[in-house]
């Protein structure tokens, strides 16, 4: 009959060698250290060597890489529009826009008409001095009753009406040329961009462009129908400056 290890009768779990007087116990294998050992901390670069940075995580293999994109070219994804925009929807935005700018010009004006109508009716011509059949000193004498007659509030609305249109001229130019759409094209959901870039003008080209426009009035104004039958919709102001009208909806 057995009892198992004669060396361990009663079954005792076998105890770790113990080393010689004064010497540490033999040290676990690597890896996880055992119990009752002590903890070992990370170890550093010493003091003067380069930190290694981590490396960036890079993408997973079948990601596609997207291409830089070239200099004056749209992002992609920025919603480029596309589609020429109609000859009516120019045209509506042309007259929203000049509706805009001359509201309180225009207003401005027939006060100063009614002003000076005023004035005019109530001045009496001198023809003292004029003999009978002298039409020429008739018309003078009339002319100078109206001229001396004329307000001075009515020469400041029409300067102020003035200033005003040009200064809202220049308006349309700063938003146009910033962004591609006045009031009336953002209404009408059109822009104008340059057509090697399709990126807006700027303030300077909006600038020509809009002087261009006494080019598309000559000939009867047919610089303004030409978008009718053109390929690309360009009036002959759009052409002079390589710009095009497109649809932003």
């Amino acid at each position: 009959m057995s009892f198992g290890d004669p060396n361990n009768p009663y079954g005792q779990q076998p105890q770790a060698p113990q080393g010689p007087y004064g010497q540490q116990p033999p040290v676990p294998p690597q890896g996880q250290p055992g119990y009752g050992y002590p903890q070992q901390a990370p170890q550093q670069q010493p003091y003067g060597y380069p930190q290694q940075q981590a490396v960036p995580q890079q993408q997973g293999y079948g990601y596609p890489q997207q291409a830089a994109t070239p200099y004056g070219q749209p992002m992609p994804g920025m919603g480029m529009p596309t589609g020429y925009a109609s000859w009516g929807a120019r045209l509506g935005a042309f007259l929203l826009d000049g509706l805009i700018i001359a509201a309180v010009p225009i207003i401005l004006y027939i006060i100063a008409g009614v002003m000076t109508a005023s004035s005019v009716s109530s001045a009496s011509p001198d023809y003292s001095s004029c003999q009978t059949g002298d039409y020429t000193c008739i018309q003078n004498a009339a002319n100078e009753a109206a001229a001396s007659s004329t307000p001075v509030g009515a020469i400041i609305m029409i300067a102020l009406a003035w200033l005003i249109m040009v200064g809202g001229s220049f308006f349309l130019m700063a938003k146009e040329g910033s962004s591609g759409q006045t009031p009336g094209k953002k209404a009408l959901g059109i822009r104008v961009i340059k057509e090697t870039t399709g990126q807006p003008l700027g303030f300077g080209m909006t600038f020509v462009r809009y002087i261009g426009r006494y080019v598309n009035g000559l000939l009867c104004g047919i610089g303004w129908l030409w978008p009718l039958w053109d390929e690309k919709s360009q009036t002959f102001a759009d052409k002079m400056v390589n710009t095009v009208v497109v649809s932003a909806k």
